[in-house]
């Protein structure tokens, strides 16, 4: 094959890639899990991007692929739209029809700040979506519970984890979606004991994989992608659904992460 030809091939694959969503599983063992809440299945969606690279019917897809899953709760990390404030709206009219057994919880992104916070989280809670943006809520079963909280955006927001761990002990099993991993260097709490993230989008472009050229975060390749325990808690970042500008993913496959949660050493 001539180097024009690969070049053709691999530029084309660029910009099919973000069509190719996928499922990435996670198992998640840690003996601060319930015995009720043993087996339960998390769907985290992050960096949707609704917008003029993203359509409403990949949002439904999205939605679709979610419900399939049957998740027990579902968390969303921000980012729900890209460049204009008119694509809110229908995107929480798909939101609206995700399925959780327990609950679906969502923080709000940089993104959501650049175009409309107010109407974000407004659409937000009208979706059925529980907003905890610097806020926190036990989640019961059986008994038993879990906390389950959020901070603000690193970048244009505020960050409280106050509500989130200021009635748990570190026996409590306790959950944070922070949309930039960032934040969790600045983490002052052994308390918490998963944190899912999104923002980076896996580098969107990457070398097959192993380095992208540009992560949006200061720690370079640390939070690119992937399950990372920084020595204090276990963070999950996904690649996320939707792309920002140019809208072309490289070895950076758009997901949606699934977690499983084992009650274990």
């Amino acid at each position: 094959m001539s180097l024009l030809a690969l070049s053709i091939l691999l530029v084309a694959y660029a910009f099919l890639e973000p069509y190719w969503l996928t499922v990435r599983e996670v198992r998640i063992v840690d003996p601060d899990v319930p015995e009720a809440f043993d087996g339960a299945r998390i769907a985290f969606l992050t960096d949707i991007h609704h917008g003029p690279y993203f359509s409403l019917a990949r949002v439904k897809n999205a939605v679709v692929t979610t419900n399939r899953l049957q998740p027990d709760i579902i968390l969303l990390g921000g980012d729900y739209v890209f460049e204009d404030a008119q694509y809110i709206v229908p995107c929480f009219s798909e939101l609206a029809k995700l399925e959780a057994t327990i609950a679906a919880f969502g923080v709000l992104g940089n993104h959501d700040h650049w175009q409309d916070a107010v109407l974000t989280s407004k659409s937000m809670v009208e979706a059925g979506i529980e907003w905890v943006n610097n806020s926190a809520v036990w989640v019961e079963r059986d008994g038993q519970r879990i906390k389950i909280g959020g901070v603000g955006d690193l970048w244009e927001g505020s960050q409280d984890i106050a509500p989130t761990i200021a009635d748990v002990t570190e026996e409590d099993f306790v959950i944070l979606v922070s949309h930039n991993p960032d934040y969790v260097e600045m983490m002052a709490t052994r308390k918490v004991d998963l944190v899912f993230s999104g923002h980076t989008h896996g580098g969107q472009v990457t070398f097959f994989g192993l380095w992208a050229p540009f992560v949006p975060s200061l720690y370079g390749q640390k939070y690119r992608t992937g399950t990372v325990n920084p020595g204090f808690t276990t963070v999950i970042i996904s690649n996320g659904v939707g792309t920002i500008t140019p809208p072309i993913r490289f070895f950076a496959r758009p997901e949606i992460v699934l977690v499983q949660l084992e009650r274990g050493p």
